[in-house]
């Protein structure tokens, strides 16, 4: 069966290498490399990107992105209808697809959903569930964003609890406005069991949420550092932000040193994009309450991460949010590097507590030092969970379980 198919990001990973967008961008490569034609539509706006005049597509590579400057963040909503939304739709029916595959709504807008429908009938429409940002205005979070709790579920009274600027009656609107464009999607794709049970109590029905974990592009693993005692050096990998727990992460190594603790040491990878000037600040001077253990090594590339893996021990993600399905976790399986993770959302799945990783409880620097020290000090720990690790599923079997998907909907439509 010849598939035409269109792939479509809220950014592209040459302007963003968010999660998201990386596996979106592997994943379209995967369908061409399986004999299909494919086109990979991302967003951007003056963040990453000025307009181009005349037209709101601008071209990345072979790809398109779509500059979008007039994007409702409250509704997830395009509202540009008499430009943007043109503009989208001539691209629908010039290419034509056979197949959309949706990874996010934001910048593009829900109602690409509903103008994808309407004008290609016959067409499958797909949607992969990455995050939260539908159920939660909190940037996808499900954390309030005064106590820092996580939460339980969505509801306009509750939300109004974190936003009380804006009226209960707006978040039952801004909900019902959503679901009227997810409807017109024939399945849906969640990365981890997790998520999909989130998405199930906010509404959407079970039936048509299908698991899949997402892939990476094969890797050889580099080896193991050469070590004679204690597997001690740890890494983190990935944005530095409030949510993802890399200040938890340095109070746990103040509080090794404190204790008199020195034979260890932190790599810290990732920068701090966009973030506010109250967290850069606390992220400075927690960094300069380590010095000598802990390394700040900036941003990377992706094809930096092999070399710094090999490194390090162990990887750490301490995130305090419930986190999907991590790309830093599949990365660190396919180096044979067992992970410490928080016991919460999909990392708690992906990482199998005393099997490949150790579980901590999140936000919890005292219960992440104690962790820490363990894994520093149990004889044996370090090679029996490394030889716990599975092998990860490959990117090439992830697009064949999509295009799987992908025809199964197209011969329900035949039918």
């Amino acid at each position: 069966m010849s598939r035409r198919i269109l792939v479509v990001a809220h950014n592209h990973p040459a302007l963003h290498p968010g999660g998201t967008e990386i596996f979106a961008h592997d994943l379209a490569g995967a369908y061409r490399e399986q004999g299909c034609e494919v086109l990979f539509l991302g967003a951007t706006n003056t963040i990453h990107r000025e307009p181009h005049p005349g037209t709101a597509l601008q071209s990345v590579g072979e790809d398109v992105v779509l500059w979008s400057a007039h994007y409702d963040r409250f509704h997830m909503s395009q509202i540009d209808h008499y430009g943007t939304l043109q503009d989208l739709g001539t691209l629908l029916s010039e290419f034509h697809p056979d197949v959309i595959h949706v990874h996010h709504l934001a910048l593009i807008g829900a109602e690409f959903l509903t103008l994808a429908r309407r004008l290609l009938p016959g067409a499958a429409i797909v949607m992969t569930l990455h995050d939260y940002y539908p159920i939660c205005h909190h940037d996808g979070l499900m954390v309030r964003p005064g106590d820092r709790q996580r939460c339980a579920g969505a509801s306009p009274a509750g939300c109004h609890g974190c936003f009380p600027e804006i009226g209960a009656d707006r978040f039952l609107l801004r909900e019902r406005f959503i679901k009227t464009h997810l409807a017109a999607v024939d399945h849906f794709v969640a990365p981890s069991r997790f998520l999909r049970q989130r998405y199930i109590e906010w509404g959407l029905p079970g039936d048509r949420i299908e698991v899949f974990a997402n892939a990476r592009p094969a890797q050889e693993p580099v080896p193991h550092r050469r070590a004679t005692g204690r597997r001690a050096s740890f890494g983190y990998f990935g944005n530095l932000n409030p949510w993802k727990g890399v200040l938890p992460l340095l109070q746990a190594a103040r509080i090794l040193q404190a204790s008199g603790e020195s034979g260890f040491s932190l790599r810290i990878h990732g920068g701090a994009p966009f973030q506010s000037e109250a967290f850069t600040s606390a992220l400075d001077a927690a960094l300069a309450g380590t010095e000598g253990v802990v390394t700040h090594c900036g941003a990377y590339a992706r094809d930096e991460v092999p070399a710094l893996m090999a490194e390090i021990d162990w990887v750490v993600m301490p995130s305090i949010w419930w986190e999907n399905a991590p790309l830093v976790i599949q990365e660190a399986f396919q180096h044979r590097r067992p992970l410490i993770v928080s016991d919460i959302g999909g990392m708690a799945e992906m990482v199998r507590d005393e099997i490949d990783g150790l579980h901590v409880r999140p936000g919890d620097p005292a219960a992440l030092a104690r962790t820490m020290r363990r894994a520093m000090e149990e004889a044996g720990l370090w090679q029996r969970l490394v030889h716990g690790i599975a092998e990860q599923p490959s990117l090439a079997a992830c697009a064949a379980r999509h295009l799987a998907l992908f025809d199964s909907l197209k011969l329900a439509e035949a039918a």
